[in-house]
C-alpha cells in the first residue's frame, strides 16, 4: 500500500506540532513569569538611599500621609517629592554621603530612582483611596513598617491572599481613624465585624470575589 504522507509532509507536520507545544510552553512560562512578584516576600530591594521606615515612622513619628500624601485620594499612594524630603534634609544630615543622590535629585530635577517593593501585574487594578476609606490598615497589607529599618514585603500579594481578604471583608478592616495607627490588628468581635460593616457599608462577596473588581 503506498505512503499517504511522503517524507516531506510528515516531517513538516511534526515541525508544526512541535512548534505548536513550543509556543504554548512559552506562553505559559510568560503568563507565570508575568504574574510572579517581583520581589520575593521578606527579601530587601537596594535603594538609591538607604531610607529607614523604621527611624522616621517608629523613632520620629512620621505619619504615612507625610510621605505618601495620595493614598487617600488616588490608586496609588505617591512617593515623595524631592522637596518634601528637603523640609527636614535640608539641614539634618545634608552633608552625609548616603544623601548625595536627593541633592542631586534638587540639583538636576531628575526625581530619585526609588526601586519598587510592591508591585502588582498590569492586569491587576488596585486602588489604595478606596482601601483606606473602606478601613484597611496599613499594616495589613504593608506590615509593621515602623519596626522595618530596611522596607521589607510580609505579604505575598497574590489573588490568593487578595481574595481570602474580599471573601470575608469585615475580619480584615478597623476604625476609620486606625487606618494609619502602626499596632497588631486588633481582635474583632461578631458585633465588631457587623458595626464595621455597617459603616464602611461593605459590599458582598459575591461582589468583591468578582473578576471584574479586579481585572479591568
Amino acid at each position: 500500500m503506498p505512503q499517504t504522507f511522503d517524507h516531506a509532509a510528515v516531517l513538516t507536520v511534526k515541525l508544526a506540532l512541535l512548534g505548536i507545544a513550543v509556543f504554548v510552553g512559552a506562553t505559559v512560562a510568560v503568563a507565570v513569569w508575568r504574574m510572579t512578584a517581583s520581589v520575593a516576600p521578606d527579601v530587601g530591594v537596594p535603594q538609591p538611599i538607604p531610607f529607614s521606615h523604621r527611624h522616621h515612622v517608629g523613632d520620629d513619628g512620621i505619619s504615612c500621609l507625610y510621605c505618601h500624601s495620595s493614598v487617600q485620594r488616588s490608586a496609588t499612594a505617591g512617593l515623595p517629592a524631592t522637596e518634601v524630603c528637603l523640609s527636614c534634609h535640608s539641614v539634618l544630615f545634608r552633608d552625609s554621603p548616603a544623601l548625595a543622590p536627593l541633592h542631586e535629585s534638587a540639583r538636576t530635577g531628575q526625581p530619585v530612582a526609588w526601586r519598587r517593593v510592591y508591585d502588582v501585574p498590569d492586569f491587576v487594578f488596585f486602588n489604595h483611596s478606596v482601601h483606606v476609606a473602606k478601613g484597611v490598615a496599613c499594616v495589613t497589607c504593608h506590615g509593621r513598617v515602623d519596626k522595618m529599618p530596611e522596607l521589607l514585603r510580609p505579604q505575598p500579594i497574590e489573588m490568593q491572599w487578595c481574595l481570602d481578604c474580599h471573601r470575608a471583608p469585615g475580619r480584615h478592616v478597623g476604625p476609620p481613624d486606625q487606618v494609619m495607627v502602626m499596632r497588631d490588628p486588633p481582635a474583632l468581635s461578631a458585633a465588631d465585624m457587623a458595626r464595621l460593616r455597617d459603616i464602611f457599608q461593605l459590599e458582598g462577596s459575591d461582589r468583591l470575589t468578582s473578576c471584574s473588581t479586579c481585572h479591568r
